[in-house]
């Protein structure tokens, strides 16, 4: 094995590939090889390729694993079957000493090659349970590493551990004056953060549109709507920006943001919670996904750090009430998220997981 070699996967939404878009620097500063192992089309394609076009990304076909019947059901595990040899064939040529996979569907057959070809494989789940990827792969990976304590007791004792978040520190250091450049704001005005996660939602986007007098009345509006949904009717409006999507401008947005509304993907609520921002938090429904996000929004919500409007109760007056009622205690959210443990970065990630190599 080629022990400054190592294969990073994972895929689907952005939340299963900012973790290994956060420790790619620090492999490359430790003098690693970094090779990444996605799908032809998914979003990590774009955010690898974008970010990190040195990077040798290796596109390989995965079948998505579902909980209910569909025909797909009976084609999906050939495209699987056909991946794992892909895969196979990648990980035989770039010899990694270690596998780590941050989940999604593309993520099982890379982790059912790692284990054909006797590579070790760590595996990083964000969310309160683990999803039908991680599950399948957590048989054949040599350790899971989890942000919930509560994530532990769903795997196999002796292999999971949890470690809390692991943030980018880039997060940290933003600067309100390019915000400023950036949307026209003035920093010193109350504003919210609108963030839809990294496909946007309708849902969101609607109650916004139907709110956005109120709100712009007191209250300046960062409006990030996913690819394809900015709403001409909108531009130019007084004390209200979109951007399709941002990343290197995060930071600087933040820093500015008051207050968040958004979707409960694992990561984003974490770094909202690290970055003190007091949120709204509006799930992926359970009928659209597999209810990780009401969880993980949920359990905000029981420590105090979040309200939570769960989509099937999402109308404008329900949205402007717990907006104003999420307003109202903005300092007490504030103070219970001070308590709250240090999060990792990827630095110490990365020193964790380079013990499992081989």
């Amino acid at each position: 094995m080629n022990n400054n070699t190592i294969v990073l996967t994972g895929g689907g939404t952005a939340g299963h590939v900012s973790l290994n878009e956060a420790i790619i620097p620090e492999l490359i500063k430790k003098r690693y090889n970094v090779h990444y192992i996605g799908s032809y089309n998914g979003i990590e394609k774009t955010i690898i390729g974008e970010k990190f076009p040195e990077i040798p990304y290796h596109s390989i076909s995965n079948g998505k694993l579902r909980r209910y019947f569909s025909l797909k059901n009976f084609s999906d595990p050939f495209k699987v079957l056909y991946g794992t040899l892909q895969a196979l064939t990648v990980l035989k040529k770039v010899k990694p000493s270690l596998i780590f996979s941050k989940g999604g569907f593309v993520s099982v057959p890379v982790v059912l090659a790692a284990k054909l070809a006797n590579i070790p494989v760590v595996i990083h789940e964000s969310d309160l349970t683990p999803g039908l990827a991680n599950k399948i792969a957590s048989s054949f990976a040599e350790h899971i590493f989890t942000v919930f304590d509560d994530t532990v007791k769903h795997l196999p004792d002796s292999k999971a551990s949890s470690i809390g978040a692991i943030l980018r520190p880039d997060l940290f250091h933003g600067d309100e004056k390019i915000a400023e450049q950036l949307t026209g704001f003035d920093a010193t005005k109350q504003t919210i953060i609108i963030m839809g996660g990294s496909q946007g939602s309708a849902k969101i986007n609607d109650v916004i549109k139907q709110n956005v007098e109120q709100l712009t009345s007191k209250f300046q509006l960062i409006h990030l709507c996913g690819k394809g949904n900015l709403d001409e009717s909108l531009i130019g409006k007084t004390n209200y920006i979109a951007f399709e999507y941002v990343t290197n401008e995060l930071p600087h947005l933040m820093k500015m943001a008051d207050f968040v509304i958004s979707r409960a993907g694992s990561n984003s609520i974490f770094e909202f919670l690290e970055l003190k921002k007091p949120m709204l938090l509006i799930p992926l429904s359970i009928h659209a996904s597999r209810g990780d996000q009401v969880l993980n929004a949920k359990y905000f919500e029981k420590q105090g750090y979040a309200y939570v409007l769960e989509e099937e109760e999402l109308t404008a007056s329900t949205f402007i009430d717990s907006f104003h009622r999420m307003v109202g205690e903005k300092e007490e959210m504030i103070d219970r998220m001070f308590e709250v443990n240090p999060s990792k970065t990827p630095e110490q990630f990365v020193e964790l997981l380079l013990t499992y190599q081989k």
